[in-house]
C-alpha cells in the first residue's frame, strides 16, 4: 500500500504507492513468442508473429468464425501505429489535397492528423450527450453546408467510439450511406466493446486499431486497418511496405511508408490476445464499482452506456462529469485531490476545434464537447488495480462530497 523512503533529514518518510490510470498488462505468454523470433531470427517487420497476430485480431472481430457481419472477407493488416491505420485508410479511401473529411471533434489528435497529412482539410462535428460521440444530426448539417459552400462532398466521415463507447452507428451510417461518403471508424479505444451484438471495428468500410501501450491490449507500440477484403488488405500491406512494385529491383511508382508491425511487437500481441477477453471484463468490473462507490455523492457521474441493451462498451476508461453547481467543487478541484493522494487522471479530451493547430477549421457544435472538457475527467481503470485501488480513489471523491 506504502512506498517508503528517506528525506533529507534521513527521516522515514511514507508515501501512497502510486495509481496509473491505464497500464499494460502482461499474460505471461509474450516473451514465448518474442524468444521464438529471436530463435528463429525473425527479427524484422514480417513474420509468423505478424500473421498469427493479424489472424486471431480478425478472428475476435468475428466471433471465432461465427461471422455476426456481412463481408465475411474482413482481413486485418497490423501496423506500427493506430494514427498509421487511419492514415493508410484515407490513402486507400483517395484522400487527396483539397479534399474534407468530417472528423468527431471530442477526440484525440491522432484522428484528425492523418487528413492534414495528405494536405486534406478537417471538417469538425460535435458530440451528442448519450454517448460523447459524433451527433448524427450535427453530421448531415455538416455534410449539407459544406456541399453548398465548397460545391463537393466531404471525402470520408471519421466517427470515433470514444473510451470505448459505441457511437449511434446506426444513425451515422444512415447518413453516411445516403450520401455515399465512406466511413473510417476511428476504434483506437473500442477494441471489445460492440454496438448490437457487433464488435466496433467491423461497421466501416475501413477501421483503426490501436495497441499503445494503455489500451485494451498492447504490442508496446502498434496498430492494425481492418480491411474489407484480401484486395484491399494487399494494397494496404503495399502502402505500409514502402509501395515497392513487383520488380527484381527497387521500383516505387507511389510514396510508400515504414508502417508496418515487427515480429517482435506482434509477439507481444500474441501473448496479449489469451487475455484480452479477461481485461475487458475487468475494465467493466472497474466500472461498475465506480458506479456504486460514487452513486451518493452530489454532483458527480460516472460515464455508463445507453440502456436498452444495444451499447456494450469496453469501458476502457472510467469517465465521471463533476457539475459544479451542485457538488460544490470543480473536476480541477478533483483532479489535484486525486494527484495528492497519488493518483493519477486526466481531464477528458480538449475537443479538436479549440485546438490552436485547428483553429482555422470548420466546426458544426451544439457546446456538449466543450462542456464535457469543463467538467469531465477520466478516472484510473488499467486491469492490474485492485479492488481496493478503486476504492482509495473512490473514497478521495467521496470525502470531497462530504467537505463541501
Amino acid at each position: 500500500m506504502c512506498d517508503r523512503w528517506k528525506g533529507n533529514d534521513n527521516n522515514t518518510i511514507f508515501m501512497k504507492s502510486r495509481i496509473w490510470l491505464s497500464l499494460a498488462h502482461m499474460s505471461g505468454r509474450e516473451q514465448e513468442f518474442i524468444q521464438e523470433a529471436f530463435d528463429t531470427n525473425w527479427v524484422v517487420p514480417l513474420g509468423p508473429n505478424v500473421n498469427a497476430f493479424e489472424k486471431s485480431l480478425r478472428d475476435f472481430l468475428i466471433e471465432n468464425g461465427e461471422l455476426k457481419i456481412e463481408n465475411e472477407g474482413i482481413r486485418v493488416v497490423a501496423l506500427s501505429a493506430g494514427t498509421a491505420a487511419l492514415h493508410l485508410g484515407l490513402i486507400l479511401l483517395g484522400l487527396q489535397p483539397g479534399d474534407e473529411v468530417i472528423c468527431q471533434s471530442f477526440t484525440f489528435s491522432a484522428s484528425a492528423n492523418p487528413i492534414v497529412y495528405l494536405g486534406a482539410a478537417p471538417v469538425f462535428v460535435d458530440s451528442e450527450a448519450d454517448t460523447w460521440n459524433m451527433d448524427p444530426e450535427l453530421l448531415e448539417e455538416a455534410i449539407k453546408d459544406r456541399l453548398k459552400k465548397t460545391g463537393r462532398l466531404p471525402k470520408a466521415i471519421i466517427p470515433v467510439h470514444l473510451y470505448g463507447m459505441p457511437g449511434k452507428l446506426d444513425e451515422i451510417l444512415e447518413v453516411a450511406n445516403r450520401y455515399e461518403i465512406p466511413v473510417l471508424e476511428d476504434s483506437a479505444e473500442a477494441l471489445g466493446s460492440e454496438y448490437k451484438g457487433r464488435k466496433c471495428g467491423t461497421f466501416g468500410e475501413y477501421a483503426a486499431l490501436s495497441f499503445n501501450g494503455n489500451k485494451i491490449i498492447t504490442t508496446s507500440g502498434g496498430g492494425a486497418l481492418v480491411c474489407p477484403s484480401e484486395e484491399r488488405a494487399k494494397r494496404a500491406l503495399f502502402y505500409a511496405t514502402q509501395a515497392r512494385e513487383q520488380a527484381p529491383h527497387y521500383q516505387h511508382e507511389k510514396i510508400g511508408y515504414n508502417y508496418r508491425m515487427s515480429n517482435i511487437c506482434a509477439g507481444i500481441g500474441r501473448g496479449q490476445m489469451f487475455v484480452l477477453e479477461d481485461h475487458v471484463a475487468r475494465r467493466r468490473e472497474i466500472h461498475d464499482l465506480y458506479v456504486k462507490l460514487l452513486e451518493g455523492v452530489k454532483g458527480v457521474k460516472v460515464m455508463c452506456q445507453p440502456e436498452g441493451g444495444d451499447f456494450d462498451s469496453n469501458y476502457w476508461l472510467t469517465c465521471i462529469t463533476v457539475e459544479p453547481g451542485v457538488a460544490g467543487f470543480t473536476r480541477e478541484n478533483v483532479r489535484l485531490a486525486l494527484d495528492a493522494d497519488n493518483i493519477e487522471s486526466r481531464p477528458l479530451w480538449k475537443p479538436m476545434h479549440l485546438q490552436p493547430v485547428f483553429k482555422d477549421a470548420p466546426f458544426y457544435g451544439n457546446g456538449t464537447s466543450e462542456r464535457l472538457f469543463e467538467i469531465g475527467l477520466c478516472l484510473p481503470s488499467g486491469p492490474t488495480l485492485t479492488n481496493e485501488d478503486i476504492e482509495r480513489v473512490g473514497q478521495v471523491i467521496i470525502r470531497m462530497g462530504r467537505k463541501y
